[in-house]
């Protein structure tokens, strides 16, 4: 029987999993056992999909086998063959998977966003740029040439990529004397910075400050977004 796999974790983990139920409604979930270790199973659906009410069931397993206790938390749609192949796996990666337990345990991740209001920050670029704001002037209500059209576009995205970058240094930047490791994903259309932080469970509230702190900085306009402290994901 294929077997969903939630998370990894040591054989003493309390594991108190009554009441959870898995992605595609699979309940009851149950360990998976071996050298000291087990794995967290509840029996496969017939599809694992990206619905988003499986990927909210992932979410609680995970959140709550982490709250009892340290967890090597698995990505969403892990499916093994049958508890054989659970077993496999735990014997050869035994080691490994102790020593990564052993670096997680009494620390939790955090997320954090940038994002910025798109208007806001053309209105500053326009207002600091005099080259930019030349150009606006030139092209206003359809006017001026293509070559200017095309130069503002340029000016603008630049302007931009690089105000974002130091936004994006000047946050990060404060974050990090807070936390033992950093994951950094690739800014997209929405947040022009995203990256998680591995933090020890008695400098979560310093963390937390140093966020508060680093977003008042901010010009009007931009956002920090801090979700945590959640299972470690980005470090398992």
């Amino acid at each position: 029987m294929a077997l969903y796999v939630y998370a990894l974790t040591r054989s003493s983990h309390p594991l108190e999993l009554d009441g959870l139920t898995g992605v595609g409604g699979s309940a009851p979930l149950r360990a998976v056992e071996s050298d000291g270790l087990c794995a967290v199973v509840g029996e496969a659906p017939a599809e694992v999909s990206m619905a988003r009410g499986d990927l909210e069931a992932h979410h609680r397993v995970q959140e709550e086998l982490w709250r009892q206790g340290v967890t090597l938390p698995l990505g969403f749609g892990f499916v093994a063959d049958d508890e054989d192949a659970v077993r496999g796996v735990l014997e050869q990666n035994a080691r490994p998977y102790a020593e990564r337990l052993d670096a997680l345990t009494g620390r939790s991740e955090f997320n954090v966003k940038c994002l910025e209001d798109e208007q806001a920050a053309l209105r500053r670029i326009v207002a600091e740029s005099g080259r930019v704001r030349e150009l606006n002037e030139a092209t206003r209500d359809g006017g001026g040439t293509y070559e200017q059209r095309v130069e503002l576009g340029q000016l603008i995205v630049q302007e931009m990529q690089a105000r974002q970058a130091g936004l994006a240094g000047t946050v990060l930047g404060a974050l990090r004397p807070h936390a033992v490791a950093e994951h950094l994903s690739e800014p997209s259309k929405q947040y022009f910075a995203n990256a998680s932080y591995l933090v020890d469970d008695e400098r979560a509230d310093a963390f937390r400050t140093a966020a508060d702190e680093v977003a008042k900085e901010l010009p009007e306009g931009v956002e920090v977004r801090v979700r945590g402290p959640l299972p470690p994901y980005s470090f398992a």
